[in-house]
């Protein structure tokens, strides 16, 4: 090492000349001065090499032994959100809207009126509806009364010919009796004739009786057929109605649960089309579903106590359980599950779903389905 120059000027009178002895005995000190300053310095650096290793190496040691006992009584994972449920409203009825009664992130109860669409095609249409209806049932009365009327000839006719059947019996008794007279020679010819033709007169009397018996008959059959027929076709007529009228209530789109809006993508004036999705509500009752490897879930049951953290609130932790367990991988229950019986397969440690349920009132925060969370779940 260079030795440190003082800066004070000297004078002349200072400099003393030094003789060869003197020379070689200082450059000798310097020399040894060196060599001992050199070997505390390597000392000191092999004392460092040796030191910081073996602390890091305790370090590393506890914090292994630490994980090892944490990941026995605690188990945990970054591939989980949280969920809730989406209600999609769209609207059973067609037609443009006149009404918009909500915007993006309101909140609305279960029965509130959100959207109108145009009702004056649907009041049309039940108008129409209950026209045809109100004549279908005219029409049935006048058959009705018309079945009313082939019951009385039916029963008319029942007795005409119970009456001209009387007459036949008597004409055809009258007939045989002078038929014997005559042939003994008691009556003339003439009161034979007369008895016959009687008979014979009787005998069309009853038959043309009987074929309208059966004429009355057929027609209360038929008068009857139609009234089976309109009652049915009344029937139509009053569900059509009753579709009409459900129309016509369809035009007030209702929420259908209480939450908050979202999504919303109709406006004023938008012509929709039934089973169109216009918006969105999402209810407050929110969980976690977190995607656990198998590896895992050797000790995790249902109820056992978790700690959450949400990013939104790093300084926060929510207290929560495991409510179940799913009785299927993520993979197995996706649209397109894995086909393991082929030649190519390389074993992939599965992840299966838990869902976690909050224990504490969480109504102050604004925690929302997609939030990235990370449980921590005490199986032990």
């Amino acid at each position: 090492m260079e030795e440190k120059k003082d800066p004070t000027p000297k004078k002349d009178d200072d400099f003393k000349p030094l003789n060869k002895e003197e020379i070689e005995t200082k450059a000798k000190e310097r020399i040894k001065e060196r060599k001992t300053r050199k070997k505390k310095n390597r000392h000191e650096y092999e004392k460092k090499r040796v030191i910081v290793p073996s602390i890091t190496a305790g370090i590393l040691v506890i914090l292994g032994i630490a994980a090892a006992i944490h990941s026995t009584y605690f188990q945990s994972t970054d591939d989980a959100f949280v969920e809730g449920r989406l209600i999609t409203v769209a609207p059973r009825v067609s037609g443009p809207v006149v009404k918009l009664l909500v915007d993006d992130n309101d909140e609305v109860k279960a029965g509130d009126l959100i959207l109108e669409i145009d009702p004056a095609d649907y009041q049309v249409k039940l108008h129409q509806a209950e026209a045809k209806l109100a004549e279908a049932k005219a029409e049935l009365n006048v058959t009705e009364k018309e079945v009313e009327k082939g019951v009385a000839n039916v029963n008319q006719t029942s007795q005409d010919v119970s009456s001209e059947q009387s007459k036949m019996g008597f004409a055809k008794n009258d007939y045989s009796r002078y038929k014997k007279m005559y042939k003994d020679g008691i009556v003339s010819k003439q009161d034979y004739e007369n008895s016959k033709t009687k008979f014979e007169v009787a005998t069309a009397n009853n038959n043309a009786a009987e074929e309208k018996a059966q004429a009355a008959k057929h027609a209360l059959a038929s008068n009857e057929a139609k009234t089976e027929a309109m009652t049915a076709n009344i029937k139509k007529l009053e569900a059509e109605v009753e579709q009409a009228k459900l129309n016509l209530q369809y035009t007030k789109v209702y929420a259908p649960q209480s939450g908050m809006v979202s999504s919303r993508s109709v406006e004023m004036g938008n012509y929709l089309q039934i089973g169109q999705p216009v918006m969105q509500i999402v209810p407050k009752q929110v969980w976690i579903v977190a995607n656990f490897k198998e590896i895992q879930l050797t000790n995790m049951k249902p109820h056992q106590p978790v700690s959450i953290k949400i990013d939104t609130y790093p300084n926060k932790r929510f207290k929560g359980e495991v409510q179940s367990i799913q009785r299927a991988t993520g993979a197995k229950s996706s649209l397109f599950p894995p086909e393991n019986a082929v030649g190519s397969y390389v074993k992939i440690v599965q992840r299966i779903p838990v869902k976690i349920v909050f224990t504490e009132d969480i109504s102050e925060y604004n925690i929302v389905p997609g939030m990235s969370v990370v449980p921590k779940v005490k199986v032990k």
